[in-house]
């Protein structure tokens, strides 16, 4: 039978309202969609401080609880002293406990030990990127294996993921559930014609700027050929990293380097009039950034691996080095009507796969499983919601 109240307590983002990334998103979009559906469901959210003066404290935000917890570390130590208070404090409430990312699973066998029911996003295959070194991989490594065995269920979001976690768990102990966009079928042109930019006239990569997501190669084809367009690459870069530095020598007048832009309406505005949207990733599932892209309608340019190809399908056209990379953008300025083949493969592709409705449901029904709900009795719950026999 449904409880009379379910209750879900979400840890492993920084916290929501969503400011920082793809799993912050999520778990915003996730918390506000149960609440709507008569859960209880709180947020783990971390607070750095110089001291602490309340380990934890709570507020209400949109009728979720908001758990905000106090570090007064700061970087990596920082995120593991947040994550094990955040399990301490978890083990202490009830409700079903989905955690999103494994680089602190090593907390989750207390959850375990204290019989909390725990299902996780195991995210991407965070030790295969080659910019961690050794001991980083290792501790990576450790606590893939520990998530995947101290979990009741794991989540991958993408089949790649899926098949990676076989070879860890059982396939009956996972579940493939996919990252969610919202269609974007208008933005204005304002915010990039503030940055010098004219609608249909530049390509886009948004990413975090690092050397498995291909942006140093992605600046050096553009930059390899005359072009009459511009490239606008968000993302921090830092005067401190190498790579970072690398790729502002490599950038001639035409790349357009603003930064991170955390404002939403501009990022969608500039996902929305780019010609095309380049997408380099190479260790991951489904990239938050790939899929918003594929609702905006945009013609994806991406590198070639098992990943962005289940991802975008034909709304792509896929490089595999730097010369096939200018080569395809070259194909992108050109031909007009392979932009707007690829545009309406997109929008197919996200209406197919990547619906937020079917995400967070998905979500949901993982949820009433390891409270014991049946999916009979799910289906039947849902019908009832909306009025149905």
């Amino acid at each position: 039978m449904k409880p009379e109240t379910p209750a879900i307590l979400i840890l492993g983002t920084r916290g929501i309202p969503a400011a920082h990334g793809g799993f912050e998103t999520f778990a915003e979009r996730l918390a506000l969609f149960l609440v709507g559906r008569g859960w209880k469901v709180g947020v783990y959210c971390q607070d750095e401080v110089e001291r602490i003066d309340q380990r934890v404290r709570s507020e209400t935000w949109r009728g979720i609880e908001l758990i905000h917890i106090q570090v007064a570390s700061k970087g990596p130590r920082a995120t593991l002293e947040f994550d094990w208070q955040c399990v301490r404090d978890a083990a202490s409430r009830t409700g079903v406990c989905l955690v999103l990312g494994y680089n602190g699973a090593v907390f989750l066998t207390w959850l375990r030990l204290k019989r909390r029911k725990i299902f996780t996003n195991m995210d991407g295959i965070e030790w295969r990127r080659p910019k961690w070194g050794m001991a980083a991989r290792t501790w990576f490594w450790l606590n893939e294996w520990i998530g995947a065995w101290a979990s009741h269920r794991l989540v991958a979001d993408h089949p790649a993921i899926a098949d990676h976690l076989a070879t860890r768990r059982p396939r009956s102990a996972i579940a493939t559930i996919a990252y969610g966009a919202d269609p974007v079928t208008s933005a204005p042109e304002a915010p990039i014609r503030a940055l010098g930019l004219e609608p249909g006239r530049y390509l886009v990569s948004i990413a975090r700027i690092e050397p498995d997501n291909n942006i140093l190669p992605i600046v050096e084809a553009f930059c390899s050929r005359k072009r009459d367009m511009k490239l606008v690459v968000l993302g921090t870069l830092s005067d401190d990293i190498p790579y970072h530095v690398a790729i502002r020598k490599a950038a001639n007048d035409s790349v357009v380097l603003p930064g991170a832009i955390y404002d939403q309406a501009t990022v969608k505005a500039l996902r929305y009039h780019a010609r095309a949207y380049l997408h380099g990733h190479t260790v991951g599932g489904t990239n938050p950034s790939l899929v918003e892209a594929l609702a905006a309608g945009n013609m994806v340019i991406a590198h070639d691996n098992p990943y962005n190809r289940w991802t975008a399908g034909a709304a792509a056209i896929y490089f595999t080095d730097k010369d096939s990379c200018a080569d395809r953008m070259q194909q992108a300025l050109d031909d007009d009507a392979l932009v707007r083949t690829c545009g309406v493969a997109a929008r197919a592709r996200a209406r197919e796969a990547f619906r937020w409705d079917d995400v967070l449901l998905a979500y949901e029904n993982e949820a009433y499983r390891l409270l014991g709900v049946t999916a009979a009795e799910t289906a039947a719950m849902d019908h009832a919601s909306h009025g149905t026999a």
